[in-house]
This record gives structure tokens, C-alpha cells and sequence, in this order.
């Protein structure tokens, strides 16, 4: 059986027997990197061009930190549109607007960083190194805001290359390969796998695991969800992480309960709304019994917002009993504090304002989960106290969980009210905390 990597690498030999510069090239060194990309970018023949592709790729791994961010100015200020060019292509429009002309007009607007990564990804390790390369410039933005334009590039070209038409979608199962295995436990984000007899637990027969894979990334798993099945939603994450028996036919709800993205370098490439649609097809096609699909979701951030309002502003949210829930800041709060449970209505009113009032600057939930959902076509269907009482959930949310339900026949209806009118669909159980 032919593998593709193997025969772009014999390709990339055979451009080597006539490429003159691998004498001159110097490891860890950014001119011979931007010389070797000048090159690739000049010229057009196919085995010069892998070949090309495969040096830079090779010499990228060698730069240090300090180099990458030089590289990356490099690359960013150098390959960027001509605003002189544009106006003069924009001129040309102008006097002649036909689709020639219009074509040039975008070419010339588009600059040339795009073309450069697309060319860069005709290396045997293209794509894996260019993910490898974004994760490395999403760490430096934060001080280099300049560079947004460059990492801008990358996510156009990152939201093509990883389309899920080009994803293979997998069941994860005891019997996948030990290595994706080990993987899977490295980078679950949401709950955390101790070890392999944990993981087997969350293969359970009234559990379902998938991953999305892409072919240029061997055994490397983009994005993966972890599924319960049970009568009605899933209440507490300590429930669900117990060991299962035999599949029950009872069972007539899938509870999405964690979804990781696994790649740093496809951070804000939208792959969850797909992997979560595509999942739920597969499960109605194995288990038509299953009728009601959503999500026992965390509330990151929710702890932090609260720790900054002032009493008069929580007095405002929940009212006159404001003062019983004074103790969330203080010094003796414990992990599954009682007094949560005992002042449940406040907190779920708390939960619902947060959730629905803290909005950024577009006008959505500031909460990044709930605008997933939300924007998937979700409604909000149950706040949930004591769902998570590890460390982590405690820190994110007072161990408080949310329920979202997927109403299959009103996902579209609730995903366009949602976009175009930033309306927030509620339960009926709900709507007395508004």
C-alpha cells in the first residue's frame, strides 16, 4: 500500500540531487529560513518546491524561541499586500471590471503569507509543523500584536484545511490503538483522566467516546467528545465518571458531557458545532432509541465574575436575600460547602443573570461555553448545584453545572434567533429566575 508522506519525501530527494543551497543553510538561523522561503515562493517546479518545503519545515524545528519571533516578523512585514500595488490593481478594476481583473485585484490584496504556508504545506510534516508553528505564535501575540495579521492567515487557511469534510470521524473503544489511547488521557481538558482504568471507564457500554482525525496528522486526535447515556440529562459529573453496567435499553438521552479541542495550534478554528452534529447522527443511527440529546456543561469564569461585584450589585441580581450567599467570599468556603446547597434558588438566580446578562462587546454571553451552545441552537435547560465538587470545578463555578438540550426539531429556528437577534432560549423551568 502507498503512503502519501513517503512518496512526497521521495519526491523532495529526488529535488534535493539539484538544490544548490544546502550547503549555505544554517540551522537555527532566520536568514537561511527566509532565504529557502523566497525561494519556495519564486519557484514553480514540483520537486524543487517539496523540497524547498521540507528544508523549511526541518529548519523552523530548529530555531529557537528568540528566532521564531524574529521569523515571524520577518514573514509578517516581508509577504504582506503592497498597499501601492492594491492601488494600482484597484485602478485597473476600475477602467476594466472584469473577473481578470478582479482576480488580480484579490491576488495582490491577499498578499503573500498565505501562499507561502499553503507552499510550506507540500512537506511530508507540513501540517503538523505548521500547527506546531501557529501554537508558537499564539504564544507570542500578547506582546507582538503586530503579528495579529500573520495569525489571521493561518486560521483563514487552518479553517480550509481542516473543513470536516476533510476529518475522519472515529468511535474511540477499548480496542483502539494504545497510542491514540494515551493521547486521548493527555489531552481530555475538561475532566481529568487519572489513567487507563479511568479511561476504560469512560469507554463503558452506556458510554460513547469520538475523535476527529485528520490524515496528514498520524494517530493525533483534533477534537474529541465524551458521551453518557441514561434516562434523562445528566445531573452530576460524579455520576457520570462512575462505572457502568451493561447497556440499558431504558436509556433514552445522550449527555455530551466534555469535548476537548486538542491542538493549541487550531485554537478559534470552529470544529465542536460539527464534531457535536455528526455525533449525534451516528448515535441515532446506532441507538434510535435515543431521542433527547444535550450537555452537562461546565461555567468557567463564573467564580471570577462573581468575586468582583460589590454587595449592592448582587443585591441587585438576586434580591433582599442577598446577604446568605455572603460567605462564597469568604476564607472558610470548602469544596461542596452545604450552605450551597441550602441557598440553591439564589444561586441558580445568580447562574441565570450571569448567563444571560454578562454580555461582551458584540452583544453574546461573555461565558465562551455558552456561546458555543447557544450559537450551536441550544436552549438553556437546567442550572445544576453540587454537579462538579472536584478542585477545578469548584474553583470555575462553585461545583455549579449547566444543562444545554439540543431540540433537534428547533435547532435551527433557536441557532438564527440567536445570531441574528441575540435571543437566549430558556426551559420553562427556568424562566422564574429571570
Amino acid at each position: 500500500m502507498f503512503n502519501l508522506k513517503d512518496i512526497i519525501s521521495s519526491i523532495a530527494d529526488v529535488g534535493k540531487k539539484i538544490f544548490k543551497k544546502k550547503d549555505s543553510i544554517k540551522k537555527n538561523d532566520v536568514e537561511s529560513i527566509v532565504s529557502l522561503c523566497d525561494d519556495l515562493l519564486s519557484n514553480k517546479g514540483a520537486a524543487f518546491g517539496i523540497t524547498v518545503a521540507r528544508e523549511i519545515t526541518d529548519l523552523y524545528q530548529t530555531l529557537s524561541d528568540e528566532n521564531k519571533l524574529i521569523f515571524f516578523k520577518k514573514i509578517n512585514e516581508k509577504y504582506k499586500a503592497s498597499h501601492s500595488e492594491v492601488d494600482e490593481a484597484i485602478n485597473i478594476y476600475k477602467k476594466k471590471q472584469d473577473d481578470k481583473n478582479l482576480f488580480n485585484l484579490f491576488r495582490i490584496a491577499e498578499g503573500k503569507r498565505r501562499e507561502l504556508f499553503t507552499r510550506m504545506n507540500m512537506s511530508p510534516s507540513g501540517t503538523p509543523v505548521i500547527l506546531s508553528l501557529r501554537e508558537d505564535l499564539i504564544k507570542q501575540l500578547k506582546n507582538n500584536q503586530d503579528l495579529t495579521s500573520l495569525d489571521n492567515d493561518l486560521r483563514y487557511l487552518f479553517r480550509s484545511w481542516f473543513n470536516p469534510g476533510f476529518l475522519k470521524l472515529e468511535k474511540i473503544t477499548w480496542e483502539t490503538k494504545a497510542v491514540i489511547l494515551e493521547k486521548i488521557i493527555k489531552y481530555e481538558r475538561v475532566h481529568h483522566i487519572k489513567d487507563m482504568n479511568d479511561l476504560k471507564i469512560r469507554l463503558g457500554e452506556d458510554r460513547r467516546f469520538f475523535s476527529y482525525f485528520h490524515p496528514a496528522l498520524d494517530d493525533e486526535p483534533i477534537i474529541f467528545v465524551q458521551v453518557a447515556l441514561g434516562k434523562g440529562l445528566g445531573k452530576s459529573i460524579q455520576e457520570l465518571l462512575k462505572p457502568t453496567t451493561a447497556g440499558n435499553t431504558k436509556n433514552d438521552t445522550a449527555t455530551f458531557y466534555s469535548i476537548s479541542n486538542c491542538q493549541e495550534g487550531l485554537s478559534r478554528v470552529t470544529l465542536g458545532n460539527f464534531l457535536i452534529k455528526r455525533v449525534v447522527y451516528e448515535i441515532q443511527e446506532e441507538l434510535p432509541h435515543i431521542k433527547n440529546f444535550g450537555t452537562l456543561s461546565p461555567i468557567p469564569g463564573f467564580r471570577d465574575w462573581y468575586s468582583y461585584l460589590d454587595n449592592e450589585k448582587i443585591k441587585t441580581i438576586v434580591g433582599p436575600s442577598a446577604e446568605n450567599i455572603n460567605f462564597l467570599k469568604s476564607s472558610d468556603l470548602k469544596i461542596g460547602d452545604t450552605r450551597i446547597v441550602e441557598n440553591k434558588e439564589l444561586m441558580i438566580k445568580l447562574v441565570m443573570h450571569y448567563l444571560m446578562n454578562e454580555k461582551n462587546k458584540k452583544g453574546f454571553p461573555i461565558n465562551d461555553v455558552s456561546r458555543f451552545h447557544l450559537g450551536n441552537g441550544a436552549l438553556i435547560d437546567d442550572i445544576n448545584v453540587n454537579a462538579n465538587v472536584s478542585e477545578v470545578g469548584f474553583k470555575r463555578s462553585f461545583g455549579i453545572m449547566v444543562n444545554y438540550l439540543y431540540e433537534l426539531k428547533n435547532i435551527e429556528q433557536n441557532h438564527e434567533n440567536y445570531v441574528n437577534n441575540k435571543k437566549i432560549n430558556v426551559s420553562t423551568k427556568l424562566k422564574k429566575y429571570l
